[in-house]
């Protein structure tokens, strides 16, 4: 892996929208974005007054963009901040975790129903009914209810970005977090890919779990959501 390929990961929503999810990108050569049904991550060229421009006209009512950029994003007038935090990129291979009472299946547009009202539940980021058009999801259910879930997003270059790691709190410490991103891992590295996540600062948490698997962090981002005043 060359520094030149890991750089693309200093502006990941950018260089998604600008390789491997060129098709789905809206928008034109100074802002862009993922289908509002997808995701609401966008990103901007630079931060010139024309780029801000440009994302505003992307944004319509109470649509929101969220950016993750390598420094805090100084938002000029014309848009609301709705969020501003700190996250940490992480990359690398998580362990293999087998599973002894459970089994790993494939979800799919019939499973979208459920996939939201985990999420919904478990608040592990931004996830929309076409989401899961993203990339494959893998899922676990229990009585016939789907209890943890993790799948994939954010595509730029040769990286695969995980995402939705959630379990239901009534089937937590069963290790199922682990065995699913140890699974979705393998499907990416099948493809020759290098497996990324993002996670906030402040969830030691999860960090801690994904580090413990393995995985090591590049770098800080930040992530700021906006939507346009009036």
């Amino acid at each position: 892996m060359s520094d030149r390929d890991e750089r693309l990961l200093d502006r990941p929503i950018w260089s998604a929208l600008t390789t491997r999810q060129k098709s789905l990108a809206e928008g034109g050569p100074r802002a862009l974005r993922y289908p509002v049904a997808m995701t609401p991550f966008a990103d901007m060229v630079d931060m010139s007054a024309a780029s801000f421009a440009a994302l505003g006209d992307l944004l319509s009512g109470s649509q929101v963009a969220a950016l993750f950029t390598p420094e805090p994003v100084n938002v000029p007038a014309g848009f609301k901040v709705v969020l501003a935090e700190s996250g940490e990129q992480m990359i690398g291979s998580p362990a293999d975790s087998p599973l002894r009472d459970a089994t790993i299946v494939t979800l799919g547009a019939a499973d979208v129903p459920a996939m939201m009202a985990l999420t919904e539940l478990t608040k592990p980021g931004p996830f929309a009914a076409r989401t899961h058009e993203l990339g494959t999801f893998l899922g676990i259910r229990a009585g016939g209810e789907l209890v943890a879930m993790t799948g994939e997003r954010m595509k730029p270059g040769n990286f695969t970005e995980m995402t939705a790691v959630c379990v239901h709190p009534a089937y937590r410490g069963r290790g199922y977090a682990q065995a699913l991103l140890a699974a979705v891992a393998r499907q990416i590295e099948a493809r020759g890919e290098i497996p990324i996540l993002h996670v906030f600062s402040s969830n030691a948490s999860a960090i801690a779990l994904y580090q413990r698997q393995g995985m090591k962090i590049r770098r800080r981002l930040y992530v700021t959501a906006l939507m346009k005043e009036g």
